[in-house]
């Protein structure tokens, strides 16, 4: 449209968007950016439908792919700690087998240096290149910490179990200690953790593994959760994030004093929920001297820099385009920091900034980036008092289309992230632009239990799963309604995973509420969650609901699937059928109670998909699908 065209007047959710299903269908998930040890290679984990490619750019060359024949995705629980890469060689690990490899940058074939036994997450390599540390879990769901030389010649040894979980193991940059996060059940890592600190003991014979000293405890506990150790320069001192003081914020341990510092301060955080292995929310510059930290506030993201000395704290300019940062790390080799960054008009990028010549380059994109940016909305911080007169918080997206205008108040997408211990922010949202570009106002709900507003707010949802989630949105959208930004009798529910499980709980506790709801693979039946779901998340709802037999009341009174008679509006529900989080029973079940009450709804699923979406035919059909359901219920109705 031309900058003096009338915009045609179009009824809204019916808008003609850019934002397409094949266009969503077709981008790069891009994740794990990391430096090799000498700050020459940049690697990064491109997820391209349902496979995870390597790529590699050296500082003056295009990117090129490293693993194509294998497929690179750590398992151990939601994944993450998908590869490491030091002198010359990245280790990573293969989805098919659970099994570490080893291949050169140069060029060469990858080599397992692990047996076909479990599944490995998060290797690290020691700073003589000899060992390589990882996370081990095994089929009797036992974890554990191990180690393996690095040209996989002798079987893995363990180095630390005794625990539950495991996580984030780091070296000290002389090799001399190791650093980990550990828990254990009913905890899950935001609840409550432990930063532990073991010398290693140099291996005896050539052939030898090295062992560990006696763990340490150097921060964290029940009630506090610690996350991403670092060790400085001269490793004399332990970095990492704590909540102790109700926010999470930057520390630093001295291990010989064991005098603590708070490195950061005020209502922020700076750390994020360890739902996967090796994320990272601050970096040390190669002297340690200064960090790079995600710092965020109302659900916006920026990257900061904090001089470790003086606790100055700045704002990186180069940087302030991006409101959303999913991983930071720095280079090994003079002052350059990589990001992957978005904002609610950037998709996802791998960014460098280098501060000493002051340049800055996107590295990789993951998509085309084709629609301008003038179309795509952004998003507003919102507040609202609850039905109890708590606060509650979200994001906010008006309709956005330069070529269309209409009269009247738009329908509201209410989405609901999952978890239920997450957060939406402000960037990149796919699903956000889907609707907003299309007509729709957009609510991404960050309930009373999400995390990015104090460690407080993220606990007022235990006991409190379906009650406070279930009543922040419907607050939250006759909130917008009643300020005229969404139409009353227009609003619809959509969330996936715990998200899935608030749509269904909301249509059941409040079913005149919403027009119609939307399910992606959600918790219908809490009884048989519990016994089929994943070790990671198996006692997660002693914390959610109580535990088991005294809660029996609680997991029958919202276990959807047993209220499902209650659901009158129609309903749309999408399932994975590989799904090991929320099996496909989940939503077998509660589709077979709308097929006995009559209640209007459809119902997909998807051959090959587990939790979430990857292959590009499923999203293509799902954003499809889901058009036509809101067109049909919704619009038309």
């Amino acid at each position: 449209m031309s900058d003096h065209a009338q915009p045609e007047r179009r009824q809204y959710g019916m808008w003609e968007s850019p934002i397409t299903a094949a266009l969503l269908a077709g981008d790069t998930r891009l994740s794990g950016a990391m430096w090799d040890s000498g700050g020459e290679a940049l690697l990064w984990l491109e997820g391209r439908s349902d496979s995870g490619v390597l790529v590699s750019a050296q500082r003056d060359d295009a990117p090129r792919d490293l693993t194509r024949d294998l497929d690179v995705r750590a398992q151990v629980g939601y994944g993450g700690g998908d590869f490491t890469v030091a002198d010359g060689r990245v280790v990573f690990t293969e989805r098919r087998s659970g099994r570490l490899y080893s291949q050169p940058l140069a060029g060469g074939a990858a080599v397992p240096i692990t047996p076909a036994f479990g599944k490995a997450a998060a290797p690290a390599v020691s700073p003589c290149g000899r060992w390589v540390a990882y996370v081990h879990s095994d089929e009797a769901r036992v974890d554990r910490l191990a180690v393996v030389d690095a040209e996989g010649r002798s079987w893995p040894r363990i180095f630390a179990e005794g625990h539950d979980f495991f996580m984030q193991p780091r070296w000290s940059p002389d090799g001399r200690r190791l650093a980990w996060v550990a828990w254990d059940h009913p905890n899950m890592p935001w609840d409550g953790t432990r930063l532990y600190v073991a010398d290693v003991q140099e291996a005896g014979e050539e052939s030898d593994l090295p062992r560990l000293g006696e763990p340490r405890v150097v921060a964290g506990g029940d009630d506090t959760a610690v996350f991403q150790p670092e060790f400085g320069a001269d490793g004399a001192a332990v970095y990492y994030v704590s909540d102790q003081s109700g926010w999470g914020q930057l520390h630093a341990t001295d291990l010989e004093s064991g005098a603590t510092r708070r490195l950061t301060e005020g209502s922020a955080e700076h750390g994020t929920p360890a739902w996967a292995q090796d994320m990272r929310t601050y970096a040390l510059t190669a002297d340690a001297r200064h960090a790079y930290i995600v710092r965020q506030e109302l659900g916006f993201a920026r990257v900061m820099r904090l001089d470790l000395e003086t606790g100055d704290l700045a704002p990186v300019d180069a940087l302030a385009a991006y409101t959303n940062v999913d991983r930071i790390v720095t280079s090994p080799a003079g002052d350059r920091v990589a990001v992957i960054g978005s904002a609610p008009d950037i998709p996802p990028r791998i960014v460098v900034h280098d501060a000493e010549s002051g340049l800055t380059r996107v590295v990789a994109r993951s998509s085309g980036e084709n629609v301008p940016r003038s179309e795509l909305a952004s998003p507003e911080p919102l507040s609202w008092e609850t039905t109890d007169g708590e606060a509650a918080h979200g994001l906010h997206y008006a309709p956005l289309n330069p070529r269309f205008e209409s009269d009247g108040e738009p329908p509201l997408i209410v989405l609901v992230h999952g978890g239920p211990t997450s957060q939406s922010r402000a960037g990149w949202a796919p699903a956000a632009q889907f609707f907003a570009t299309r007509g729709y106002a957009v609510l991404l709900l960050n309930y009373r239990g999400s995390t990015g507003y104090g460690r407080d707010y993220m606990l007022r949802l235990r006991r409190e799963w379906g009650v406070c989630d279930v009543d922040d949105a419907v607050s939250g959208s006759r909130h917008l309604a009643e300020a005229g930004l969404a139409d009353p009798s227009r609003l619809v529910i959509m969330g996936g995973s715990a998200g899935g499980f608030t749509v269904l709980q909301a249509m059941i506790d409040e079913p005149e509420a919403f027009r119609a709801g939307v399910d992606m693979y959600g918790v219908s039946n809490h009884f048989t969650m519990v016994a089929d779901t994943h070790k990671f998340e198996e006692r997660y709802l002693d914390s959610l609901l109580g535990e088991l037999p005294e809660a029996v009341s609680v997991y029958r009174e919202r276990s959807p699937v047993l209220h499902a008679d209650r659901i009158r509006r129609p309903l749309a529900v999408f399932q994975g059928e590989i799904d090991q989080v929320v099996p496909r029973d989940q939503s077998d079940a509660i589709v077979d109670a709308l097929r006995r009450s009559g209640t209007p709804h459809v119902y997909h699923v998807y051959e090959g998909e587990g939790h979430g979406f990857r292959k590009r035919e499923t999203i293509d059909h799902f954003w499809g699908a889901v058009e036509a359901f809101l067109l049909d219920h919704v619009l038309l109705a």
